[in-house]
């Protein structure tokens, strides 16, 4: 390439970097993805829906004009929070780590109010949302390790959305068999909604 040449280019890049509201792209993620955050965000990663590569989602009648893709290692690199909830399996307290939901949003560049409902989708096709607002104040986290250990595909993981439900009073308050109802296992796909 001709100097001349390079440098317009890198400077015509730098001044739209520059500009306000200018869009930065997000990185696709290396390895597969695990997580898929849709709806309103403004990090897209992705392209739209696919039916021939989204198979599960269009099955659970999921579609997107561009959404955010997470492979674990982007999820790992974000700072991890530990919780150690009762779990309802075994009735014993489990450590779980992982980011906190709304790191994870923020990372998609989710557009976040306390109204905004962050609806978890599960792969067996499971949902429950939560509004910004509750899964700031009781600290929700996307938990890619329990015990020390990742999370498999088949038990709780790779995936689990959920807070430390006996820190949560009006959670505490129910029989630990209903603490975790609103918590999907193996979390696939976030909608950002409203």
């Amino acid at each position: 390439m001709k100097k001349r040449q390079f440098l317009g280019t890198a400077g015509v890049a730098g001044l739209a970097a520059a500009l306000p509201g200018a869009a930065t792209a997000a990185t696709a993620p290396a390895g597969p993805a695990l997580l898929t955050v849709t709806g309103a965000i403004t990090k897209p990663n992705r392209g739209k829906f696919d039916p021939a590569r989204d198979v599960m989602m269009a099955k659970q009648q999921i579609r997107f004009e561009h959404a955010h893709a997470f492979d674990y290692a982007a999820l790992a690199a974000l700072p991890a929070v530990t919780i150690q909830p009762t779990l309802e399996y075994d009735a014993r307290p489990h450590t779980l780590s992982g980011p906190l939901l709304l790191d994870v949003m923020q990372a998609a560049g989710a557009q976040l109010r306390d109204d905004t409902r962050l609806i978890l989708r599960a792969v067996d096709g499971y949902a429950a949302a939560v509004t910004v607002a509750q899964a700031r104040a009781q600290r929700w986290i996307v938990a890619t390790r329990m015990d020390g250990a990742a999370m498999a595909l088949g038990g709780l993981g790779p995936l689990w959305a959920l807070c430390d439900a006996g820190k949560v009073p009006a959670l505490a308050a129910l029989p630990l068999a209903a603490r975790f109802g609103g918590a999907p296992w193996a979390l696939y796909h976030i909608e950002v909604s409203g």
